[in-house]
């Protein structure tokens, strides 16, 4: 059966199979996405397995289920503050790209370089672009993940929340806040999703530590944003800082290999 699905077309495989998953997802007494949303984490699906294969679909899986449950602790407790995400935590359009734009952007080019349609004679130049663009994908989920679990643990359990441009003492749920539960979650959620990216070979023992490291920085630049500059313009909404936010890991971890590369290899 696995050799079939190995051999197979993988956009045609991406096709099938994330109709059949995202079907269930569909029917799920518990939504976890909007009508809208299953349609585009189709698209994101398909494009995944059809770029990066089995091994790709295997975090973004990982991300979206640890994800939609993270976002649910405590939710009436959040719901009743007026901090609980939208919709109680089901998935829209906007939400899927806001989490998922970098990381599809480095399938679309690891994709594009597989297939010899860039970079076909000049590789060279960027040593091993495709392990670089694999862990620019994993460390982007894993700072989305680790902003995620910061953010809702943070505001279900945080004992004392600070502004992290000021460190006043600040209410849960306040944009900028941090607390050390929401600290450590996220930095566990980055190490296992880390983890997970090593165990199924797309990223190497030191990618581990680039993108645990990126994610650190990642969501406390966030943090950052959204202490300062989220409230002064309206086209920064959530789903924007998400953007910056995972880019930011994503060319960070990269960043952080390429320099190490450099100096030691």
């Amino acid at each position: 059966m696995f050799s079939f699905i190995s051999s197979a077309n993988p956009w045609l495989v991406g096709v099938g199979l994330n109709a059949i998953l995202l079907s269930l997802v569909w029917f799920a007494p518990k939504k976890l996405l909007t009508p809208a949303g299953v349609f585009h984490a189709w698209l994101l699906g398909v494009l995944i397995w059809g770029t990066i294969g089995w091994r790709g679909y295997v975090v973004v899986m990982f991300y979206f289920l640890v994800g939609s449950g993270v976002t649910r602790i405590g939710l009436a407790q959040k719901e009743a503050e007026g901090i609980a995400e939208k919709r109680s935590g089901a998935r829209g359009p906007e939400n899927v790209w806001g989490s998922a734009l970098t990381a599809a952007l480095c399938a679309v080019g690891f994709g594009l370089i597989n297939a010899g349609i860039i970079l076909p004679n000049s590789q060279s130049l960027i040593p091993n672009p495709q392990s670089l663009l694999l862990l620019g994908y994993v460390a982007s989920f894993s700072t989305k993940l680790s902003d995620t679990c910061a953010s809702e643990v943070g505001k279900a359990y945080g004992k004392r929340t600070f502004l992290i441009t000021t460190l006043q003492p600040v209410a849960r749920g306040t944009e900028g806040a941090v607390s050390l539960e929401g600290t450590l979650a996220g930095v566990v959620a980055s190490i296992a999703i880390a983890i997970l990216g090593w165990g199924v070979s797309l990223v190497s023992p030191m990618g581990i530590l680039w993108c645990v490291l990126a994610a650190f920085v990642a969501t406390n630049l966030e943090s950052v944003i959204g202490a300062t500059l989220q409230a002064k313009y309206t086209w920064l909404t959530n789903e924007v800082v998400n953007i910056v936010n995972t880019s930011i890991g994503a060319i960070a971890a990269m960043l952080f290999a390429f320099i190490w590369a450099s100096l030691f290899s």
